[in-house]
């Protein structure tokens, strides 16, 4: 194939990868085979589906093939596996993909021993590689939880709002630039400035240039240069750009350098709160009835990822891990008396049952959500755990204008219903994304059960008010 249609040997390999999985082949008695993924290999003729997902789920599943051994019990696990990944590929196309990697990675991490996970953590050099110095960082997915809770919180507007000026004076210590606000003097437009007390310049009239010429542009030849001192030079910085403007990699490094760069009291603990620094809270959530049966995904963070028995109980002897428990159907349990705003104790359960955005796929994080009253505060609602979800800004703003529904289920968390236009088929629907594969699988099932029930006038559901 390399040589015939002139394309790279990785690419050759995948498409025989591919093949294999889902159009099978011929044996060397002429006879077909079947695929190797039969049910993904449905999914791939099926024109509702995007078959480059599909392909992309069957190249992550082959790269398994080793880890499930032969015998009736990997052939098992194989079409476990193989039904789940089809499962989140008919139901969120958009959320199938990162699932279907947290699929993966459990059943590759499963057969490592902790000493094994102990001894190859750390941060290693890479060496310089075209001007940067390269590091590779390899933690515990405990470890993880705080490093995605830091960057939440630092990418935070809300967080960001009144440290931005501490965060870009780190960003030019190490880079340059110089941190300058509207109110320096120096980043300020010509025209914008401070005009000159000399009684030279009286004839120079105040405001803004004329309109379609730059500041420097208009009038060159203009009695400025008569207001200025004869030997004076003018010194040109570079502005630092704003904190909003700046790609959430270097936003990252900034917060992890002003960590590093921070000073600590004498006695050793943690450093004063002070601008640029964002910190970084972790909610740990058990379930009781999946810990008595031992199940692995017992204990999950805010965002979604998995922890060890081992870990688990590490985490929940380290200060600021927040243990919160929770009742079989994910619905926060006394946090205090009805108010105006939600509390910091309510928001925190919100974000650690939700994880996210309520609007099906979306991948904004909890953090950077806000509380959404179902229940109009102005018409007489109550501030509730129950009668609440978190959105986005984008989702929040469009819930409020009609946009998609909110609606309330009894003895279950709100779900979604999405316009005729997006959804024809008019089910109510669950944010997934930030759930365990096994969590994903079973909301969806809850969500089917619930719109059959809606359906057939055995449910009394609420559509909330815009």
């Amino acid at each position: 194939m390399t040589g015939w249609l002139d394309i790279p040997r990785s690419i050759a390999t995948a498409r025989l990868v591919q093949a294999d999985c889902l159009l099978g082949g011929v044996d060397e008695a002429g006879q077909s085979t079947a695929p190797w993924l039969p049910e993904l290999a449905v999914l791939f003729e099926d024109p509702g589906i995007d078959p480059r997902l599909v392909a992309s789920a069957a190249m992550k599943l082959h790269s398994l093939r080793k880890d499930l051994g032969e015998g009736k019990a990997a052939e098992a696990k194989k079409q476990q596996l193989q039904t789940e990944s089809a499962a989140f590929l008919r139901s969120e196309p958009k959320s199938a993909r990162k699932h279907i990697n947290d699929l993966v990675a459990q059943v590759k991490a499963g057969k490592r021993p902790l000493k094994a996970l102990l001894d190859g953590i750390g941060i290693f050099t890479r060496g310089v590689r075209k001007g940067f110095v390269e590091y590779l960082i390899r933690v515990l997915p405990s470890q993880s939880a705080y490093i995605e809770a830091y960057f939440a919180n630092l990418d935070n507007p809300a967080t960001v709002a009144g440290n931005r000026q501490g965060l870009k004076d780190v960003d030019a210590q190490f880079t340059g630039a110089e941190a300058s606000d509207w109110d320096d003097e120096d980043s300020k437009s010509d025209w914008a400035k401070d005009r000159p007390d000399d009684e030279n310049c009286e004839d120079i009239e105040d405001g803004p240039p004329e309109k379609g010429l730059h500041p420097e542009e208009a009038d060159p030849h203009s009695q400025e240069d008569e207001c200025q001192p004869e030997e004076a030079s003018v010194e040109v910085k570079p502005a630092a750009a704003e904190w909003e403007d700046l790609k959430p990699e270097r936003r990252r490094i900034v917060g992890f350098m002003s960590l590093l760069m921070s000073e600590r009291k004498p006695n050793g603990s943690p450093p004063e709160q002070q601008s640029g620094l964002a910190s970084a809270q972790v909610s740990v959530t058990l379930d009781w009835d999946k810990l008595q049966r031992r199940m692995d995904d017992f204990a999950v963070t805010s965002s979604g990822i998995l922890l060890s028995p081992g870990e688990a109980r590490t985490a929940l002897c380290t200060a600021g891990i927040l243990p919160v428990v929770l009742n079989g159907k994910s619905l926060p349990l006394d946090l205090g008396r009805t108010q105006r705003l939600f509390s910091k104790a309510q928001v925190r359960a919100l974000r650690t049952a939700y994880r996210g955005c309520s609007y099906p796929e979306c991948s904004m994080p909890a953090q950077r959500c806000e509380a959404d009253h179902l229940d109009p505060w102005e018409k007489g609602g109550r501030t509730d755990i129950k009668s609440a979800v978190l959105n986005c800004l984008i989702h929040h703003t469009a819930r409020h204008c009609g946009l998609f529904q909110a609606v309330k289920i009894p003895g279950s968390r709100p779900m979604v219903l999405l316009p005729p236009e997006l959804d024809p088929e008019q089910k109510l629907r669950i944010n997934t994304y930030f759930m365990t594969p096994a969590e994903g699988l079973e909301a969806e099932a809850l969500a089917e059960e619930t719109t059959a029930k809606w359906r057939a006038g055995l449910l009394d559901v609420e559509i909330a008010e815009p």
